[in-house]
């Protein structure tokens, strides 16, 4: 006799034509196909040189023609102006929130940096500024509603100008599910400082509006191991020189982000994933392109009435990370185990939040992100 197919075996596969499943991890994320095909091919050979790219001097002529290579697509994906430097460092974008106000501020005894708290990781930010000595202060906190929206101007509440350091944001908030859709205003001659970590060339940024952008790479344009710092050239010199060599931005802008050995092999992905922007359109058609393609989940989860709760407002929902809950623990366990068995995985949400979360970054493809919907109509169809 034969037995039944399980809920999952019976469900519809979402697998692509190459046989991969939808990647909606939150980080390290999806890659391009032609990326990952090119990796291959340089991991075993980089450039005919005999030897693969993970093997590479950083000190070699082929690691020279690649980091200026690098730098120079990054400045043409980005759009990045002249008058910024375009850096790589270690520590992963956490590590920026001492190395931030280590450069920035000059007199920790009267200066103030302040925080949009928007999201879980622009408190980590306050709490690590904390630590390291720095006077902070939350000029707008969404805790109290759970982080479920992007503040207006009118909601900020700044410091005395005349002894803020900077501002700092973070720009695409990944455990929320929020998103800033314009620059904040901040006080006329301070620094924004914005965390770009997951939405960085996503669409295009207005570098008039701020002092230094960073973020880890691996979400929208590379993989782990680097943290990109963009930064405006007349703040690279603010550091106090007491600060260890390694921490200041000058160190990195004077050596080519390679004072030590750098991570070369997340720098090399940079360079591919800048060169696929391009291709693309650069930032502004892949900000149309991320914008159309989360419109059917979204669609999904407002057509459900209420079995799928979107976690932000809808006037600041997030391009790269929908989140959602559904009616139970119990019931978004099967919701993720289903998924994953058809092809639609790395779901399951953050340990703060739990939940779902489908994080739809640059190289994420817009069939994934209907399959996805066409999954939940179905799976609310079947359990509703």
């Amino acid at each position: 006799m034969t037995a039944a197919p399980t809920a999952a075996a019976a469900s519809k596969s979402f697998r692509t034509a190459g046989g991969r499943v939808f990647n909606f991890n939150a980080g390290p994320s999806i890659l391009p196909e032609e990326v990952i095909k090119q990796i291959q091919e340089d991991i075993w050979n980089f450039r005919g040189s005999g030897y693969g790219i993970l093997e590479h001097s950083h000190r070699a002529k082929f690691f020279d023609d690649l980091l200026a290579e690098t730098f120079d697509a990054v400045r043409k994906a980005g759009e990045v102006p002249a008058n910024f430097k375009i850096l790589f460092m270690t520590g992963g974008a956490t590590s920026q929130n001492y190395i931030v106000p280590m450069n920035l501020v000059t007199d920790r005894n009267t200066q103030v940096c302040d925080y949009l708290d928007t999201d879980y990781w622009s408190g980590r930010s306050i709490e690590d500024a904390k630590q390291a000595g720095f006077t902070t202060h939350a000029a707008f906190s969404g805790k109290d509603s759970k982080y479920t929206y992007i503040p207006t101007d009118a909601e900020l509440k700044y410091s005395d100008p005349s002894k803020l350091a900077f501002v700092h944001m973070t720009s695409n908030n990944t455990i929320y599910g929020t998103e800033w859709f314009r620059d904040p205003a901040v006080p006329a001659g301070v620094p924004l400082v914005c965390d770009a970590s997951s939405d960085i060339f996503s669409k295009p940024i207005d570098y008039s509006k701020y002092g230094l952008i960073y973020g880890g790479c691996q979400k929208n344009i590379g993989t782990t191991g680097a943290t990109i710092v963009i930064i405006r050239d007349d703040l690279i010199e603010r550091c106090d020189k007491s600060v260890p060599r390694m921490l200041q931005y000058r160190t990195m802008a004077k050596e080519e982000s390679r004072p030590n050995t750098p991570p070369h092999f997340a720098i090399y992905t940079v360079c591919l994933m800048a060169k696929w922007i391009t291709k693309q359109g650069g930032v502004a058609a892949l900000a149309q392109k991320n914008k159309d393609k989360v419109a059917p989940i979204y669609k999904a989860i407002d057509e459900s009435n209420g079995y799928y709760k979107g976690h932000s407002r809808p006037d600041s929902r997030s391009w790269m990370n929908i989140t959602f809950r559904l009616g139970s623990e119990a019931l978004e366990d099967k919701f993720l185990k289903e998924a994953a068995a058809a092809g639609l995985d790395g779901m399951k949400g953050h340990r703060a939040t739990g939940g779902v979360r489908a994080s739809t970054y640059n190289a994420f493809p817009a069939e994934g992100c209907r399959a996805l919907a066409e999954f939940m109509r179905e799976f609310q169809r079947k359990n509703g």
